[in-house]
């Protein structure tokens, strides 16, 4: 299975989690179906959860950078399925060593699919947004050395 495939069902985890307001009892039932449900293998089940986990224990740093990065949009008034997309895309982005091209082109394929081509450009904005502030931070960073 892809790794795309997985990243869709992270949201799709995320996305019922979300609905659920964050229980966390709830998210290990959803993770332990959803792994049973696709008969993942093993490599593929420690990708999935970590993507999952790594987006619970980063929530509130993560859902920070993604209020600042679209402040005309309250997280609660932002669509469902595309604020799990950019939580998934800010945790590989930020935390998971993913290279910036990836993480923001895999968010934007996956808001195509979950949306459709609107979901795409606005997740990019935000994703965008983001990448070049880092690259600001870091160059100010070297700038000092």
């Amino acid at each position: 299975m892809s790794r795309h495939q997985l990243r869709l069902f992270a949201v799709q985890i995320l996305y019922e989690w979300d609905f659920y307001q964050h229980d966390g009892q709830r998210l290990e039932r959803i993770i332990e179906e959803n792994i049973k449900d696709k008969g993942l293998e093993a490599g593929e089940e420690k990708f999935l959860y970590g993507l999952v986990a790594g987006v619970k224990n980063h929530l509130a740093a993560i859902d920070k950078v993604l209020q600042k990065a679209a402040p005309q949009w309250s997280l609660e008034r932002m669509n469902l399925v595309d604020r799990n997309i950019l939580r998934l895309g800010l945790f590989e982005l930020l935390y998971n060593n993913v290279p910036p091209r990836v993480a923001i082109n895999e968010a934007i394929e996956l808001g195509k699919d979950f949306s459709g081509r609107t979901a795409g450009k606005f997740i990019n904005g935000v994703l965008g947004t983001v990448y070049e502030e880092m690259q600001k931070i870091k160059k100010a960073h070297y700038e000092e050395k």
